[in-house]
């Protein structure tokens, strides 16, 4: 345990760009939206949507891509492990996945009370996605924010250890996978019950599904790691 709180203080050195960053560009981003429509006339009835929010879960991505490239070579030179170093990084962040979940899951909560702050503005409202009950929000907002950094992460290892021509190729067999998957639902004359499938999934089953995907790609970083040189 040692090793591992080792590598979240190592991490936590870059404050900025875990914290002050990702909130700082995201309360930007809702300063613009609450401006531009506090001007513009409401087209909904249930208010005005943004699809802004996916700032932050981009952002988890470039954290995840980063934290696969600054201090994994300073960490191995004080004689940290692949291992340690991993499961310390995913630890971390998904604790502030957690925390973030929160806070967004309050802020949520918040723009319902104020009736989207006074402009019926729905920032962090998002149809069916983040529109139940606020546990539900809350394990929504923390799978999909943990996915896009473990989905960062690996990409990031994936470039350390392969370079440009790895990197290529993954994403090139990432494509094949998912065009061969659409592939055989058409061959298959599939898409009305993968449609039915979908219009039944609540909200909850779909964060499980993400979840699950997320675990996968977890075990696809730890896989790389293993056998990376710096």
């Amino acid at each position: 345990m040692n090793g591992i709180a080792r590598v979240a203080r190592l991490h936590l050195v870059d404050r900025f760009s875990y914290t002050w960053l990702v909130w700082g560009v995201l309360s930007f981003v809702f300063v613009i939206n609450a401006a531009i429509f506090a001007v513009i006339p409401l087209t909904q009835p249930s208010g005005n949507y943004t699809g802004a929010l996916v700032t932050i879960y981009i952002f988890m991505g470039v954290i995840g891509v980063q934290a696969a490239t600054k201090f994994l070579p300073f960490a191995f030179t004080l004689g940290v492990s692949r291992r340690t170093y991993y499961l310390g990084t995913v630890l971390l962040v998904l604790g502030l996945c957690l925390a973030y979940s929160v806070v967004l899951t309050a802020l949520w909560w918040l723009e319902g009370q104020t009736n989207g702050w006074g402009l019926q503005l729905n920032f962090f409202r998002v149809p069916w996605l983040l529109d139940g009950p606020w546990f539900q929000v809350l394990t929504t907002t923390f799978a999909l924010l943990s996915l896009l950094f473990l989905f960062g992460l690996w990409c990031g290892l994936i470039c350390r250890r392969f370079a440009l021509l790895g990197t290529l190729v993954f994403f090139g067999a990432l494509t094949v996978v998912v065009v061969g998957a659409a592939l055989i639902v058409t061959w298959q004359q599939a898409w009305p019950r993968v449609g039915d499938l979908l219009v039944n999934l609540n909200v909850l089953g779909a964060s499980g599904l993400v979840a699950l995907v997320g675990a996968v790609i977890a075990l696809g970083g730890y896989g790389t790691i293993r056998r990376l040189t710096v």
